[in-house]
């Protein structure tokens, strides 16, 4: 397995009245089992797509020839897309390199394009950069799954007549990915018709926030550099893994979704907070935090999804966490770190305060902040879950995003409510269009 879990400091016998009884555990099991068993029954049905994409393979070609048509003669690639259609794209460029500081790996700053994620609207950065990039050189991919998004759309056109008055072919520079479907109700694709643009069939069966296994992440894992097969293999691994278990609390989204639910009911857990110790897993973070986010909080319920990283939080928001209400199950992502990194040389071994440095690499210094904040957390008598991986590549990637899909669906299941939907998302997207129309 590309990770391991560790739920052990969550159980009242390793730190106290905040952890859960066994009694308590062994009760939530059998619902988790029964969540478990329902995927399962959905996956012989092959009535949920995100179950299958692991496998899936016959969209990658059309994926590849994107990628040469975005990368090819360009010197930056800007990315339109919100939520969903964003956060994975960036958590599989993170992996590459991109946002981690002064990495020319794997990304190849030098010899790719440059990444632009519009992930927020502003119409002052959206202008300034039209303006400054070398549209000549530039290429645009926008994704929607609706086609309708206001964000993605507006963006789009706004590049569209740029592109238009600098007199550049759009069909050159734009490719989109949105749903099938007629032009008469899409409004990405009734561009996409009116300018020959390429577009990319987004599967209607897979959510936004469920998207990062279709080609809404393998695309740009792609532009960037990385394996797409790794990732769907990485992601096999865990699906696998339930597909074969037996026991609920040896399939660990499984065993995750039960531990959360049964701290959430026994114990009043109102956040879940996601703390890894890597650059390249940061905005991995993010894409959780929508993900739990927009799928669990609902009917007046859920827990708060907090995006963290380490070292980092632990000179910010750990202060809260460990000083604050006793209302967190903190999970720590700790990467094989030991011996990496620049040493700190022996000469320094004397001085009174350098010297306990001396001789470490900054990897060990990383790896023992790990284990020290998560062994605090545990003795303050906070519920703490531990994911170690060996390095952040492509099919740990993979396997972890599948590990958070499986366990938010499962939790869903646990609460007994829809998952897959986002009625206040849709209802505000619905009052926009009103204000606008009465602008």
């Amino acid at each position: 397995m590309a990770y391991r879990q560790s739920l052990d400091n969550c159980f009242a016998g390793a730190i106290g009245e905040r952890g859960l009884a066994d009694e308590a555990w062994q009760r939530i099991l059998e619902r988790a089992g029964e969540a478990m068993r329902t995927l399962k029954r959905w996956h012989g049905e092959a009535s949920l797509a995100l179950l299958h994409l692991p496998w899936r393979r016959d969209d990658l070609d059309q994926c590849r020839e994107a990628a040469g048509l975005l990368t090819e003669g360009a010197s930056d690639i800007v990315h339109f897309g919100t939520g969903g259609s964003s956060l994975g794209a960036q958590m599989m460029a993170q992996l590459a390199g991109y946002r981690v500081p002064s990495s020319r790996l794997r990304l190849g700053l030098d010899e790719r394009p440059r990444l632009h994620f519009f992930d927020n609207l502003d119409g002052h950065s959206l202008a300034e950069a039209l303006s400054s990039l070398d549209l000549e050189t530039t290429r645009f991919l926008a994704v929607s799954k609706s086609g309708g998004t206001p964000e993605t759309l507006v963006q789009l056109l706004a590049a569209l007549e740029a592109l238009d008055s600098a007199g550049l072919d759009a069909t050159h520079h734009v490719v989109v990915l949105t749903e099938p479907g007629a032009v008469e109700r899409n409004a990405v694709r009734r561009l996409a018709h009116r300018y020959h643009l390429i577009v990319l069939d987004h599967d209607p069966g897979v959510g936004g926030r469920y998207s990062l296994l279709t080609n809404v992440g393998m695309l740009p894992a792609l532009i960037a550099g990385l394996d797409p097969v790794a990732v769907r293999e990485g992601a096999a691994e865990v699906m696998q893994g339930l597909i074969d278990g037996d026991d609920a609390q040896a399939v660990a989204p499984v065993a995750g979704a039960a531990m959360i639910q049964a701290l959430t009911e026994v114990k009043g857990l109102t956040a879940t907070v996601l703390m890894p110790y890597s650059d390249r897993l940061r905005l991995f973070s993010a894409w959780y935090q929508q993900l739990w986010a927009e799928s669990l909080g609902k009917e007046g319920r859920g827990t708060l999804p907090v995006a963290a990283a380490g070292p980092v939080d632990q000179h910010s928001q750990m202060q809260l966490f460990l000083g604050g209400p006793p209302d967190k199950l903190l999970t720590v992502v700790r990467t094989a770190t030991v011996g990496a990194g620049p040493r700190i040389p022996e000469s320094w071994r004397d001085d009174p305060l350098i010297g306990y440095l001396a001789g470490h690499t900054v990897g060990d210094l990383v790896d023992c902040e790990a284990r020290a904040n998560a062994e605090t957390y545990a003795r303050h008598g906070r519920p703490v879950r531990l994911i170690d991986i060996d390095r952040p590549d492509e099919a740990t990637v993979g396997a972890l995003a599948m590990h958070f899909m499986l366990e938010t669906i499962l939790t869903g299941l646990m609460m007994g409510i829809d998952p897959f939907n986002q009625p206040a998302v849709e209802a505000a997207k619905v009052l926009t269009r009103d204000y606008l129309k009465a602008m």
